[in-house]
């Protein structure tokens, strides 16, 4: 599984308890623990919907709850039938139940959407897989005559991530998770790093791939990746729950998201700007639009035939690369901006994510016939935790049946 943040568990911890003591020295509401005995009984929340749904997914979903997570919602789609199912609360200070159509942070998710943005660029021709940062960012990023907007994509540019450097956080420390993250200091602390290998010859996940990406667009198209995903893919598909913030306030309902710092006793963490990931990891969303978005994906309603032939193109250095797994399904590689994951009844398309305070996964047949949506609030978990092996249940149980 991906992660939008981070690639591996313990390194994910680690880098990510520079903003938890923030989190405890802001005061924000730690949450009581959570139990099987605490959950939402049937009654008290909307459990699926569209006739009888198929056996076993609703009690795989109370498993991730009972596991110890505060709330879990998931949305199967079959043709045109959808189901929906939901577990636990949304909100533990108030003991919310969480509701499917309750918006969430999707984390990596966001880089399927950036990733059509540029898709469509090169669709119009205004930009080409082969082109460099160089030619559209000059003077940004060291060797970037050699990087490729392909190799972005993918993840095999050798860029490194900047979310891994501890510097990112520590203005953080001074007592605001709301506080506003500049791209460019992003790219700029990732350049100082150096190349982890050479372009095009290995992989590895960077949050820094899509920041590039991003500031391409704008510099292609005059406008920020934000117009350009309202403009292209928001309003067109008609998601109305579907935005790219750029400040931590979420209008509307919706999920809130917590870190699992002092077990059993999670920290509300929702309040993290989006703005530390921007492109890589901003948006907000629910499962229903989720999955509308993928659909229209998978049936070319978004990109053309060679672009999503190329989205959906694993290149042999991004395939099942090593570290490559979260909680998700291992086996699988990368394509671009979209995964290809190894599901015992067969491959699916999409993307998962794993940010502070949420989990999701998003999972598709070739054509999107058959889909599947989780969503979790909680994260800092390792590969092994019940948690993470409680949600791959789920999805296994929900795709393959």
């Amino acid at each position: 599984m991906s992660s939008s943040a981070e690639r591996s568990a313990a390194p994910r911890r680690r880098r990510w308890m520079v903003v938890i003591a923030l989190a405890t020295a802001a005061g924000l509401a730690t949450a009581p623990a959570v139990s099987a005995a605490g959950v939402p009984t049937s009654a008290a929340v909307p459990r699926s919907s569209a006739g009888h749904p198929p056996p076993g997914i609703q009690a795989a979903l109370d498993q991730v709850v009972a596991a110890g997570a505060p709330g879990a919602v998931a949305l199967l789609r079959i043709g045109d039938r959808t189901y929906r199912f939901s577990s636990g609360y949304g909100e533990l200070a108030t003991l919310t139940p969480i509701r499917v159509g309750d918006r969430s942070r999707i984390g990596g998710v966001t880089k399927t959407f950036t990733a059509t943005v540029v898709l469509q660029l090169v669709g119009d021709r205004v930009l080409k897989l082969n082109d460099t940062i160089k030619q559209w960012l000059p003077g940004v990023f060291p060797n970037g005559q050699g990087i490729t907007i392909r190799q972005l994509l993918n993840h095999t540019s050798g860029i490194y991530d900047y979310a891994q450097d501890d510097r990112v956080f520590a203005p953080y420390l001074e007592g605001d998770l709301t506080l506003i993250f500049a791209p460019r200091v992003g790219v700029a602390i990732a350049a100082e790093h150096g190349p982890l290998f050479a372009p095009g010859t290995g992989w590895t996940y960077s949050n820094t791939n899509y920041l590039l990406l991003a500031m391409i667009v704008e510099a292609a198209t005059g406008n920020s990746i934000g117009t350009e995903l309202r403009r292209r893919i928001f309003r067109p598909l008609g998601l109305d729950h579907t935005s790219y913030p750029t400040s931590s306030r979420i209008p509307g309902t919706y999920t809130h998201g917590y870190w699992l710092l002092f077990e059993p006793e999670p920290t509300d963490f929702t309040a993290l700007s989006p703005t530390l990931l921007g492109a890589s990891g901003a948006i907000l969303s629910n499962a229903d639009d989720l999955a509308r978005f993928y659909r229209a994906l998978l049936r070319g309603h978004l990109l053309k035939p060679g672009q999503l032939k190329a989205m959906q193109t694993v290149d042999p250095v991004a395939t099942d690369p090593p570290g490559s797994i979260d909680s998700g399904i291992p086996g699988g590689g990368w394509g671009l901006g979209l995964l290809r994951e190894t599901f015992p009844c067969g491959d699916a398309w999409g993307h998962d994510s794993e940010i502070p305070g949420y989990t999701d996964a998003v999972w598709n047949s070739r054509d999107g016939s058959r889909q599947v949506v989780v969503m979790v609030n909680i994260d800092g978990l390792s590969h092994d935790h019940p948690i993470t092996q409680a949600m791959r249940a789920v999805l296994l149980k929900a795709y393959c049946g």
